[in-house]
C-alpha cells in the first residue's frame, strides 16, 4: 500500500504561503510578529500593555488565535486598534492560510505593525512559519525554568524571549538565572528581556525592542524603493 506524505504536503503548502506573506510584509514595510507561549503565560497581558502605550497614530493591528471564544479579541479591541480573532476550532497552532484569510480585508499599506498572537501551545506553533519576521517566546515564572529544554525547537527560533511576571519572583520558586541560561543553551545570543504586565517593569524595554525592529523593517523597505 503506498503512503502519501501528507505532513510534508501540508508543510511544504504552508511555508509557500509564509514565503508569499513574508515577501508582502516586506513591500509594505509591515514588521510581523509571531508571539508564542504556554496557555496562560501572559501573551493578551503583554499586548494590552503594548498596545496601551503606543502612541495613538501607530499604524498596528492584531490577529488572536484560540481554540474557542473572542474572549482575547474582545480585551485586545479595547485599545482602539484593529483586532481579529482567528478560532481554529481545534486546531492547536496557526498556520499561513488561516492569518492570509483573515488579512484578506485589511490593507497592509495601512499597517506598520503586525502582531499574530498564536494558540497557546509550545510544540505546534514551532513547525507553521507565518511570513513573519520573528518569533517572540513567553516565558512566565509560574513556568518551569527547564521549559526551554524540554521545548528546544521554539526558544531555538525564537529570536526574543519575554520573561513574564516577573513580579511573582518573590513568591514562586522560579530561578530567573537558571531559566535565561537555559534558554541560552538552546539558543546561544538569544535576546531576553524580563517584563511584568502587572507593575510594567521591563516593559521599556520591551518597546525598545519592539521600535528597533520596526526601525529595521523601514529601512528594509526604504532600501528596495
Amino acid at each position: 500500500m503506498d503512503r502519501v506524505p501528507l505532513e510534508k504536503k501540508v508543510l511544504s503548502e504552508n511555508d509557500r504561503l509564509a514565503a508569499d506573506l513574508r515577501a508582502r510584509f516586506r513591500e509594505h514595510g509591515v514588521l510581523c510578529l509571531n508571539l508564542i507561549s504556554s496557555p496562560g503565560s501572559g501573551k493578551t497581558s503583554l499586548l494590552e500593555r503594548t498596545l496601551e502605550s503606543l502612541p495613538r497614530e501607530t499604524r498596528v493591528a492584531v490577529l488572536t488565535g484560540d481554540l474557542q471564544t473572542e474572549n482575547d479579541a474582545n480585551r485586545l479591541k479595547r485599545a482602539g486598534f484593529p483586532v481579529k480573532q482567528i478560532t481554529t476550532g481545534g486546531t492547536c497552532h496557526l498556520d499561513a492560510r488561516m492569518v492570509d484569510k483573515h488579512l484578506a480585508d485589511w490593507r497592509l499599506e495601512d499597517l506598520d505593525l503586525l502582531f499574530i498572537e498564536n494558540v497557546g501551545n509550545l510544540v505546534c506553533p514551532s513547525s507553521y512559519d507565518l511570513g513573519e519576521a520573528a518569533k517572540v517566546v513567553l516565558l512566565s515564572v509560574t513556568e518551569g525554568e527547564d521549559k526551554p529544554l524540554k521545548y528546544p525547537a521554539i526558544f531555538f527560533k525564537s529570536e526574543l524571549m519575554v520573561l513574564n511576571k516577573v513580579d511573582l519572583l518573590p513568591y514562586v520558586p522560579f530561578d530567573a538565572a537558571v531559566a535565561e541560561e537555559n534558554a541560552r543553551k538552546v539558543h546561544p545570543g538569544m535576546e531576553i528581556v524580563r517584563v511584568s504586565c502587572t507593575t510594567r517593569e521591563g516593559l521599556s524595554q520591551w518597546l525598545a525592542w519592539l521600535e528597533q525592529r520596526r526601525k529595521t523593517a523601514r529601512e528594509t523597505r526604504a532600501a528596495t524603493i
